[in-house]
């Protein structure tokens, strides 16, 4: 079943991981009046569009089993790309490996989802420079806050594997929940086009998410991926992987292999 949730600004804006909003100004740990001025512009920001703008999220629990490095969800197949140099005495790892594999006999529950913000929010008319970057900026992190508060709702209600979990917001930001939820373009799930593939089981569409040829989402400020609930599960990257595999991956993909060589170009060996 596929859900759509909207938030007001107020309601995601606690769940803001401010981090992350000063690396993007380049703001270190010693720019305390630096940090501390900007914090009180994007707070100011964030009262004058509660009142205008809203952000928003869609996403499906489904059933799901893997078959080698795929990841077959409610009958569409989502390959995989599985890490080719681990370290030492570590497996090389899949997403497709925390799920049940089709051959146990039994149907495991993989999610998918994709957040978003008002349009407007990243678009102000006669603004200057600084008040673009700082829209941008505030719009990226409600996105990514809309994704936290999201997820927080699956695990303890919507999917329920985890009814009793009682985190703090920071710890939430740590990741102690039990789960992962990679988003697409981030070091496991670096193949942007697998947007393409989430907009066929989801409908990007119903939240104002439109894609380029690339794979990239319209507004910038849009996050999508998966949510994978095995206590084990963790995150991990693919750094490179090599042509052995970019042709398997493109033939699963039924993507001819030009095309795949671009998507995946960053993440190609030498």
């Amino acid at each position: 079943m596929t859900h759509q949730l909207s938030f007001h600004i107020h309601d995601v804006a606690p769940y803001i991981n401010w981090v992350y909003f000063y690396y993007a100004w380049a703001l270190g740990k010693d720019a305390v009046e630096e940090r501390s001025r900007l914090r009180r512009d994007a707070d100011d920001l964030m009262r004058r569009m509660d009142a205008r703008y809203h952000t928003y999220t869609r996403f499906a629990i489904l059933p799901a089993v893997s078959d080698g490095d795929d990841i077959i969800v409610d009958g569409t197949r989502m390959p995989m790309l599985r890490q080719q140099h681990a370290e030492a005495d570590k497996p090389c790892l899949s997403l497709a490996d925390f799920i049940r594999p089709a051959e146990q006999g039994q149907t495991d529950r993989i999610g998918i989802f994709a957040a978003t913000v008002d349009y407007e929010m990243e678009h102000p008319t006669g603004a200057d420079d600084y008040q673009r970057m700082l829209h941008q900026t505030v719009a990226d992190r409600l996105a990514e806050a809309t994704v936290e508060r999201m997820h927080q709702l699956v695990r303890t209600k919507y999917w329920g594997y985890a009814p009793h979990e009682n985190l703090t917001i920071d710890e939430m930001h740590a990741e102690r929940f039990q789960g992962i939820r990679p988003a697409v373009g981030y070091p496991s799930l670096p193949d942007t086009s697998m947007n393409f593939v989430i907009d066929s089981l989801l409908g990007l569409h119903h939240i104002g998410i439109t894609l380029t040829e690339h794979g990239a989402m319209r507004p910038h400020a849009s996050v999508s991926g998966l949510m994978i609930a095995h206590p084990l599960a963790h995150y991990f990257s693919i750094p490179r992987i090599g042509e052995d595999q970019l042709r398997s991956y493109a033939r699963r993909r039924g993507v001819p292999e030009p095309i795949m060589r671009r998507f995946l170009q960053s993440i190609l060996a030498n």
